[in-house]
């Protein structure tokens, strides 16, 4: 696998200067990202594929163990806040659980059945759609997590960085990104993991604007769970109705701080104004 190769470029990277190391890592995440623009197509595909699903009720399911366990749960977690995605309609499915989020945890990601039976016990099925990443397209629990929600039915995503692995081969939609060595090698945290984020982040963003959760390039889906998204709330209201901020202020207290509601309230205003 080529993610867990040493690369003679880098042999003796603890003896070059701290510039040199620096420059020798950076220009491995301008790597990480043209390998996500390789995959291109195969991420687009895989969008349409998760927006015809959801669309249907699905629920959007998160797969992985280790490093990629973790980066696909962020960009799981971080659809609620954003995009108001409903928390009902999101699984995370991490090798390990909770614990493994900060520490590793032994021998998680080698149970295969483990995590074949969190497949079942979620009754994941034909309506939902399971994103698996792993770096090394190998890992047990990721592959069976992805196996037995395909024999389910639910619509399958493998991201890995090795070509030709089981993650790629068994998934509906396989999106290779093709990171090679890293400067420190097998540290998958590195490029493959940028890689990773680049695509996860692609991949769910180009889902929710497809699902309309986004309206002139503003979150107008935005849950304020804190007094920043709070403003932010009143920013987008303010941009989109023209009001000034006291009266974006009532109008979301009004509206439960529901963003498209409070802009439902302010058409339906200026419908019975302009009577």
């Amino acid at each position: 696998m080529n993610t867990e190769r040493a690369s003679p470029r880098y042999s003796t990277i603890e003896l070059w200067e701290p510039g040199e190391v620096l420059d020798a890592m950076i220009e491995g995440q301008l790597a990480a990202v043209a390998a996500v623009r390789a995959s291109r197509g195969a991420i687009e595909a895989a969008v349409l594929a998760t927006e015809t699903q959801l669309k249907k009720g699905g629920r959007l399911v998160y797969a992985g163990a280790g490093t990629s366990g973790r980066l696909a749960v962020q960009d799981g977690a971080e659809l609620l806040p954003t995009f108001g995605w409903p928390a009902g309609r999101l699984l995370l499915l991490l090798a390990g659980g909770d614990d493994a989020l900060l520490r590793a945890v032994e021998g998680a990601e080698d149970d295969g059945e483990f995590a074949a039976q969190l497949v079942r016990r979620h009754e994941i099925g034909p309506r939902d759609v399971l994103i698996a990443v792993a770096a090394s397209g190998t890992t047990p629990f990721t592959v069976a997590a992805l196996r037995e929600a395909r024999r389910a039915g639910a619509t399958t995503i493998g991201i890995a960085n090795n070509r030709d692995t089981p993650l790629l081969v068994e998934a509906e939609h396989p999106v290779l990104l093709d990171t090679g060595a890293e400067p420190i090698a097998g540290s998958t945290r590195m490029k493959a993991g940028t890689a990773q984020r680049v695509a996860l982040t692609a991949l769910s963003s180009l889902v929710m604007i497809r699902l309309g959760r986004v309206h002139r390039g503003l979150m107008i889906e935005v849950r304020a769970v804190n007094a920043k998204l709070a403003r932010r709330s009143e920013d987008i209201l303010i941009q989109l109705t023209g009001s000034d901020r006291d009266a974006a202020r009532k109008a979301l207290a009004s509206a439960g701080g529901d963003l498209k509601t409070a802009i439902r309230q302010f058409d339906e205003l200026r419908k019975t104004e302009s009577r």
